[in-house]
């Protein structure tokens, strides 16, 4: 009997994600990353991987995708598996280690660096590290304001458990 009410408890949680799933409008040029899902972003502008702050930033975030693109925009290389910065050549998402205060940085690509290895599943729209195939890339559960955008942590989830809509990643180029 306790299974049948912590499985319908955990199905009840996610159900505010799946009723409201709606596509965003994406305004941003391309190449980017985006959700496939709009979640609550205001604007209908949909979620993009992002650096924090305004600029250059070691730290990433989800953030609105911005319609002039910048900072939001990234590349997915399916040969080396790195997720490239476009307004920062160079420099490459990275997998922080364990413990760290963010889940992703943006640090110089090298393609020695496994950190910088992910691998994107078109058909489950996930995007993985590549050493650890049980784990993705997902946005935070909640949003906050940023200036006339919004942003959610970017963290590394257990695919299993993560909400379909926290994690599935469009890739356009």
């Amino acid at each position: 009997m306790t299974y049948r009410i912590t499985a319908a408890a955990t199905a009840l949680a996610a159900l505010p994600l799946a009723a409201s799933a709606e596509a965003p409008d994406i305004k941003s040029p391309a190449p980017l990353i985006h959700l496939a899902d709009n979640l609550d972003e205001k604007d209908r502008l949909g979620w993009c991987i992002d650096t924090r702050g305004r600029g250059f930033s070691e730290q990433l975030h989800a953030h609105s995708c911005k319609p002039r693109g910048g900072d939001t925009q990234f590349s997915f290389d399916a040969a080396s598996g790195q997720i490239r910065a476009v307004a920062f050549d160079g420099k490459c998402m990275t997998l922080n280690a364990a413990g760290s205060e963010v889940a992703f940085g943006l640090f110089d690509c090298a393609e020695t660096n496994t950190a910088q290895v992910f691998a994107h599943d078109a058909a489950a729209q996930e995007i993985r590290p590549a050493g650890d195939s049980r784990k993705c890339v997902t946005a935070g559960d909640s949003s906050a304001s940023a200036g006339p955008y919004m942003s959610r942590s970017l963290i590394l989830a257990d695919c299993a458990a993560a909400a379909p809509a926290l994690k599935q990643w469009l890739v356009v180029r």
